[in-house]
C-alpha cells in the first residue's frame, strides 16, 4: 500500500508529487487517511528555506484532519474516548518529551528542547517517512494527543485551529481580557482573525484591526472587529491618534502582533496604555531588528511584553471549541481549496497572499 505525498526536496523549487510506501505500524502508532490539510504561512517560509528547523527532504503540512484507517494497540482521545477505525480526528501538531527542564519543571511544553512537529522538523528519512499532512496518509506517533471530531463537521474548517487558532489561544492564555477593554490586533491574516474571535469571546468592548488587505479587514469585521485601519490609506501617526481617541487618551489595554513583519512591534508598543500588555505571536521566522525606545514606551509606561512560541494541547483544545461554536463563520476564512496535484499552486497563493486560508481536501 502506498501514499501519494508532496515532497519538498530543494528549497524554493516545486514540490514533487511522489508515491511513498506505507510501512507496518509500530506500537501505539495510528495510520490516518487525510481529509483536509491546511496550507499555512509557515509552510511558505519552510518552502523558501527560511526556517532553520526544516530538514530535507520533507512532507510539509502541520494542520490536518483525517480518518483512522489502522491502529496498533488500544488508543483513546484526550477526552478518554476509545479510538477505532473510521474515527474522524485531529491532533496536536507537536510532540514533547515530558522530561526536559521546560516540560518537567516549567510546565511549558511548547518550549520543549526535544519537541517534534509534524510537517516542520520531521523529514521523510525519519521514522515512517509519512510525517506531514501534504499526503494522502499520515502516521501519527505514539503519545500524539488526539481529538475526536463529530461527524458532519467540514474538516477543512477545523484545520487552522491546530496552528493559528492554538497559537492565538496561547496568547490569550497569557493575559486576562475584561469587559470594556480595547484590543488592537496587528495583521488580518489567520492569526489576526483568530485574535478577533478570541477577543470577542472574552468580552472586549473595542476590537481594532490594523492591516493592508481590505478583503481580510472586512472578514475581521464579520468576526467582531468594530474598527479597521487600512495601513495603506491611514498613516501610522493617524492610526495612533485614532486609537488614543477611542480610548479617551489612554491607549489600548492589549495589543497583539499577528503580522510577522518588520516595524510591527515598533508601532504596536506605542499604542498601549500605561500598564498594558503587548503580545507578539506573528514572527515565525526572523524579520529583522526592531527599533524600540524601551525607556519611553516600555519602562516608563510599565507595560508587559510577551512572546508566544507555538502552543500546547490545551490551546488546541480551546481553539477547536471556539471553531465548533462558530463553524459557519470560520468557513469564511477558507478562500481556496486544492487537491494534491495543485500543490505548487497552493503554495503560490499563500506566498503572494491571494488566499486568506488555503486547504487541501482529499
Amino acid at each position: 500500500m502506498k501514499s501519494r505525498a508532496l515532497v519538498l526536496n530543494k528549497f524554493n523549487e516545486p514540490l514533487d508529487l511522489k508515491e511513498i510506501s506505507i510501512p507496518l505500524l509500530n506500537e501505539g502508532e495510528i495510520l490516518v487517511k487525510m481529509e483536509a490539510a491546511g496550507i499555512c504561512g509557515s509552510d511558505v517560509h519552510m518552502w523558501k528555506g527560511e526556517d532553520e528547523r526544516t530538514p530535507l527532504p520533507i512532507i510539509l503540512g502541520h494542520e490536518g484532519v483525517g480518518r483512522i484507517v489502522d491502529i496498533n494497540g488500544q488508543k483513546e482521545s484526550i477526552n478518554g474516548e476509545p479510538l477505532h477505525e473510521g474515527s474522524l480526528i485531529t491532533w496536536n501538531r507537536g510532540l514533547c518529551c515530558g522530561a526536559c527542564f521546560y516540560c518537567a519543571v516549567l510546565h511549558e511544553p511548547s518550549l520543549c528542547d526535544n519537541r517534534k512537529i509534524y510537517g516542520i522538523n520531521m523529514g521523510i528519512n525519519e521514522g515512517s517517512a509519512l510525517n506531514g499532512c501534504y499526503s494522502e496518509y499520515i502516521i501519527l506517533r505514539n503519545h500524539t494527543h488526539i481529538f475526536n471530531i463529530d461527524e458532519g463537521v467540514d474538516p477543512a474548517v477545523l484545520v487552522s485551529a491546530s496552528c493559528s487558532g492554538a497559537t492565538i489561544a496561547h496568547a490569550f492564555d497569557m493575559v486576562k481580557v475584561n469587559p470594556g477593554d480595547t484590543v488592537v490586533i496587528q495583521g488580518p491574516g489567520p492569526l489576526g482573525v483568530y485574535a478577533v474571535a478570541f477577543a470577542k469571546s472574552m468580552g472586549a468592548s473595542n476590537i481594532i484591526v490594523i492591516g493592508g488587505s481590505e478583503d481580510r479587514l472586512k472578514i475581521c469585521t464579520k468576526f467582531g472587529a468594530n474598527k479597521i485601519l487600512n495601513r495603506h490609506t491611514i498613516m501610522e501617526e493617524q492610526r495612533r491618534d485614532i486609537i488614543f481617541q477611542i480610548t479617551h487618551g489612554h491607549g489600548a489595554d492589549l495589543v497583539i502582533e499577528a503580522a510577522g513583519v518588520l516595524g510591527a512591534a515598533e508601532e504596536g508598543i506605542k499604542l498601549i496604555r500605561k500598564g498594558g500588555t503587548y503580545i507578539t505571536a506573528g514572527y515565525a521566522q526572523p524579520a529583522g531588528v526592531e527599533r524600540i525606545d524601551f525607556y519611553r514606551y516600555v519602562v516608563k509606561n510599565n507595560i508587559t511584553v510577551k512572546g508566544v512560541w507555538a502552543s500546547d494541547t490545551r490551546h488546541t483544545y480551546q481553539a477547536l471549541a471556539l471553531v465548533k461554536k462558530n463553524q459557519k463563520l470560520f468557513s469564511e476564512m477558507i478562500t481556496h481549496r486544492f487537491n494534491l496535484e495543485q500543490g505548487n499552486e497552493a503554495i503560490w497563493v499563500m506566498n503572494n497572499k491571494t488566499a486568506l486560508k488555503a486547504v487541501f481536501t482529499f
